[in-house]
């Protein structure tokens, strides 16, 4: 039984494939339901984000079920496994403390990617699929992230997806001061958006969600204006700068819409940046004369700076890593021993007990109480020492002394102990 990690990420796998198998809203507890009631699976949790899908368990087996499942949902598909990276043991405990410090984004110590991996933490914990070894991985992840953006700069001037958007817009398009932008979706990335967008004194902001109460909130918080989603056809040409991010399954921009829209603005350039995953903006859109689209992948090149610049400190904050990880291993590996040092312990106190109440009985009796101290000294050595001699014989019979010299190395031990610690 041992930690698994596996998943596909921004750098292993394209976003036409990522999001055929991205997890979100009731798709999430549906699918730890399915992972945990997996035979070899003990505990599960799934981190689902625009730019990686992850799935982490204690596991019987090497996670083959789990990579089974994952090929099998709707979306997967057999192409699903050359892109997959698979990790086991420390290594699994390595990944998920990278990714928790951001050392594993697309932006480099990007700060979003700790409160998703809590969300997936709540998510699992929600579902019933999560159990002590992951639940203490994942705490021990929290820590190792706090420590990193404390005591190093992985965490200064913190860049999301969202501020490299507003960026690339600002740099590549047109001046925010002299254009009408418009968000679609209400959650944390267009958030995100909006406060930089703010910050930039865009002239116009407008917010388009399902839920129009969120879109207002959202945009009475920086300035802007609510519109309900259905009504975007309406609003669209008047856009310069498109930002999306929602949970949809299907894109929410079709080309037929944008196509439209540009027609209205007599084919005055639109930058349309899709952050979302699955995408919120139909792909052919791009095909689009005057309609320039970017997606999540594409700011891979926008965001090079900004790992050149972080790269020291994310050598710090690898060391930080590093010590986590031997620090969980080592919880691991006295964790695993607590039910045979319990037994241990147990079988000394009931030994204890039975010699003792034996010699109870023989005092009330009228025996020499030097002879009885005697006999309980002999019994309980002989009751403490029965099971480990013998332990100790079999396996020296089949030639394995592995037992023999840990006990060696244990009273050896013990003299030297004894010997720094003379009698007073």
């Amino acid at each position: 039984m041992s930690i698994i990690a596996l998943g596909i990420n921004h750098r292993s796998a394209p976003i036409a494939l990522r999001e055929r198998v991205a997890f979100s809203g009731d798709a999430l507890p549906l699918a730890l339901t399915q992972m945990r009631a997996l035979p070899a699976v003990r505990e599960a949790a799934l981190l689902s984000t625009c730019n990686r899908t992850e799935l982490y368990a204690v596991a019987d087996d090497e996670g083959e079920a789990l990579i089974d499942w994952l090929a099998n949902v709707p979306g997967g598909g057999s192409d699903l496994r050359s892109y997959l990276y698979h990790h086991q043991g420390g290594d699994a405990v390595r990944h998920l403390f990278r990714v928790a410090t951001g050392l594993d984004s697309l932006v480099l110590g990007e700060p979003q990617i700790l409160g998703q991996v809590k969300e997936a933490w709540t998510s699992a914990r929600g579902a019933g699929a999560l159990g002590s070894q992951l639940d203490r991985l994942f705490q021990q992840a929290f820590v190792t992230a706090k420590r990193a953006r404390t005591e190093t700069r992985i965490g200064n001037s913190p860049v999301s997806v969202a501020s490299v958007a507003v960026r690339l817009a600002e740099e590549s398009f047109a001046r925010l001061e002299d254009s009408s932008v418009l968000l679609i979706g209400a959650g944390e990335t267009i958030e995100l958006a909006a406060r930089h967008l703010a910050q930039a004194k865009v002239k116009r902001l407008m917010v388009a969600n399902r839920t129009l109460a969120h879109a207002q909130e959202l945009a009475s918080r920086h300035g802007g204006v609510a519109l309900p989603l259905v009504e975007i056809d309406r609003h669209l040409a008047q856009a310069d700068v498109v930002f999306s991010a929602t949970a949809s399954r299907e894109p929410v921009l079709q080309q037929h819409q944008v196509q439209a829209a540009l027609k209205a603005r007599r084919h005055r350039p639109m930058l349309l940046l899709d952050l979302a995953v699955p995408r919120d903006i139909a792909p052919d859109v791009a095909e689009l004369k005057d309609a320039y689209l970017y997606t999540v992948d594409d700011l891979e090149r926008s965001v090079e700076d900004n790992r050149r610049n972080r790269r020291e400190a994310a050598e710090a904050a690898e060391a930080i890593v590093e010590l986590q990880v031997a620090r969980f291993s080592e919880t691991q590996a006295i964790s695993h021993l607590t039910g045979p040092l319990r037994r241990l312990r147990a079988h000394g106190e009931n030994a204890r007990e039975d010699v003792l109440e034996r010699a109870r009985r023989q005092l009330a009796a009228g025996q020499d109480p030097e002879q009885v101290i005697e006999r309980l000294a002999h019994t309980l050595t002989n009751r403490l020492l029965h099971a480990p001699t013998a332990a100790v014989r079999e396996t020296a019979r089949s030639g394995n002394l592995e037992l023999a010299h840990a006990l060696d190395r244990i009273l050896t031990s013990e003299r030297t102990r004894d010997a720094s610690d003379p009698a007073p």
